[in-house]
């Protein structure tokens, strides 16, 4: 069942960047924005580098996606548990 839900929000993110031509914003479990979705790569969202400390790409699990609305992706993670 999890491979499904997944599957269900790989495909609603994907038709959602699609259609908004902008990128969503990331907010972890405590509601912390750590970062704007660049793209879907695999079974990833890659994060933008414009919101990284560090200067380089970011990538967040399909797993650790909570939810989403209009304006962002909420994990159930917190932001040191991004890699």
């Amino acid at each position: 069942m999890t491979n499904d839900i997944s599957g269900r929000i790989a495909e609603d993110l994907k038709n959602r960047l699609a259609q908004e031509g902008e990128h969503l914003q990331v907010k972890d479990k405590d509601g912390e924005h750590v970062g704007t979705v660049d793209h879907f790569d695999g079974n990833q969202l890659k994060l933008t580098r414009d919101d990284s400390t560090d200067g380089q790409h970011h990538y967040v699990a399909l797993s650790q996606v909570e939810s989403m609305d209009n304006v962002a992706v909420y994990l159930n993670v917190s932001r040191n548990d991004i890699k």
